[in-house]
């Protein structure tokens, strides 16, 4: 079953280099994510149920954690590629044409290497959430930045190049001190039983194990603090916490939106979980507190920077790049408070990779209307797409938090935990920041929505189901996760939240 989770997307993949039919590649694309999906759902029951499966000696092995990521990853997959679809029709007969900007002509990269390598990407994540060895998970997450590096220059002009190379070389950085955390580790447990974690398959268990027997004064600690530090940095670089984030925005913006769609909802949990098997073997050596207060400084610092960006941004992409620093922070932020916190973020990774990914969807409809990233443009929405008006504005309330949505759940809870945990400076500081971005992201959507049609904006015409059907789904789950959270799905966040302390 694992085996077909990882390999399937890779077979998918190859014929999809030969096939030379562009709706057979589609429909290839769409097969793919589903049979991905329903796999998906097979290996979470049984994780549910105790039953946990494995695959090549043990090397995937999901637990709660990373069966909670998968999910998210999948999901968000299956409906990008439906949404892909009717985008990739629409591209498909546009052929060489001028920047919007700066008037560059430029052409598509190839349809077949585009589709390929979103299932390419659709593998190494799958690779990233599935296992349990560090190394793996390591070469997992430098596999997602290799297949998702043609993605973003799918538009081959000289903007997206830019974005491109400055996501590959910052990311490479990144997952370069990723991999030096992993040597400090090594070195943490030389010679205290470091060759059985390096033999075993379940790396993570093993090294929890060998924590667990570190004393204060064992001169592990500096080395596993350390390893921690550059885990946080390194793959902290990919989750885009600030100051690590300068790719983020430029990626995003330059990406088709499908892409940033996935990206942002989530690529950026991938990095997440890296920090966390870290955090996990911190907790087990009993340096739970040093991570903890690493990850909540690095949390705020990324509220604070995503709010001074976000208040009075004009490039509508760009604010949606800065909302996903935003979260990233938060994520970190309640992960960092502990406690009933950690279950509150745990929720809040899924709600923010549904909304966010439903968002990125609708301004890719918002930019084939009107032409321009720009939101000052951008006017009348409501008498041009009211399909579309009334999906943007659902997300931007769900995006900031408002009842009755699956964030403002999730971001209470978190609130209540720093409150549990006495941390009332901090919570204070907590929600003035999402008060300020709450008002930032208000002002440019609300401008989209409001105002004359522009005369050179066609009237409100019927919007393609395969554009507006994806975001709708996802808007409505987000909406039902902020009225009733069912049982089975806390019972899997409380599950995912104790293994990182929660």
């Amino acid at each position: 079953m694992l085996e077909a989770l990882l390999i399937l997307p890779l077979l998918a993949a190859a014929l999809m280099m030969i096939i030379t039919r562009a709706a057979t590649g589609r429909t290839l694309l769409v097969a793919a994510a589903i049979l991905h999906a329903v796999l998906t759902a097979a290996v979470l029951r049984r994780i549910i149920e105790g039953n946990a499966p494995s695959a090549f000696g043990g090397l995937l092995a999901p637990d709660m954690l990373g069966g909670l990521f998968l999910g998210i990853a999948s999901a968000l997959f299956l409906v990008s590629s439906i949404y892909a679809v009717g985008y990739l029709k629409a591209e498909e007969g546009l052929g060489e044409r001028a920047h919007m900007k700066t008037g560059e002509r430029f052409t598509n990269a190839p349809e077949r290497r585009f589709t390929a390598c979103l299932c390419i990407f659709l593998s190494a994540m799958t690779l990233v959430t599935c296992t349990r060895h560090l190394g793996a998970l390591w070469v997992g997450i430098e596999a997602t930045t290799l297949a998702s590096a043609p993605l973003i220059y799918f538009h081959r002009h000289r903007e997206s190049l830019e974005a491109t190379w400055k996501y590959l070389i910052i990311c490479s950085v990144g997952i370069a001190l990723a991999l030096i955390g992993n040597l400090l580790l090594s070195l943490a447990f030389a010679g205290n039983g470091l060759e059985s974690a390096n033999e075993a398959a379940d790396q993570l268990s093993v090294l929890q194990k060998l924590a667990h027997g570190v004393t204060p004064g064992d001169p592990a600690v500096p080395w596993l603090k350390a390893a921690f530090i550059f885990f946080l940095v390194g793959y902290g670089t990919k989750m885009g916490l600030a100051p690590l984030h300068n790719w983020l925005p430029d990626a995003h913006s330059q990406a088709p939106s499908l892409v940033s769609a996935l990206l942002s909802g989530a690529l950026l949990n991938c990095a997440l979980l890296g920090i966390l098997r870290g955090h996990q073997i911190l907790l087990a050596a009993g340096l739970g507190g040093f991570s903890a207060r690493l990850l909540l400084f690095f949390g705020l610092l990324s509220l604070i920077t995503a709010a001074i960006f976000i208040v009075g941004q004009g490039h509508y992409k760009r604010l949606l790049a800065y909302s996903s620093v935003e979260h990233m922070g938060i994520l970190a932020f309640g992960i960092g408070l502990g406690g009933v916190a950690v279950q509150g973020a745990m929720l809040h990774a899924l709600c923010h990779s549904l909304t966010k990914c439903m968002l990125f969807l609708l301004a890719g409809n918002i930019l084939t209307r009107y032409h321009t990233l720009s939101s000052y443009d951008v006017r009348g929405m409501r008498w041009s797409m009211p399909f579309t008006t009334v999906l943007w504005a659902g997300g931007f309330l769900a995006i900031v938090g408002s009842p009755p949505f699956g964030l403002f759940v999730s971001e209470l809870w978190i609130f209540k935990g720093a409150l549990a945990q006495g941390q009332w400076l901090v919570g204070t500081l907590y929600m003035v920041l999402l008060a300020v971005i709450f008002v930032g992201m208000s002002v440019p959507v609300l401008r989209m929505i409001q105002g004359s049609r522009p005369p050179d904006v066609p009237r409100a015409t019927r919007e393609p189901l395969l554009s507006v059907l994806p975001p709708l789904a996802l808007g409505l789950t987000v909406l039902l996760l902020g009225l009733y959270v069912p049982q089975g799905l806390r019972h899997v966040l409380a599950q995912a939240a104790r293994s990182i302390g929660g």
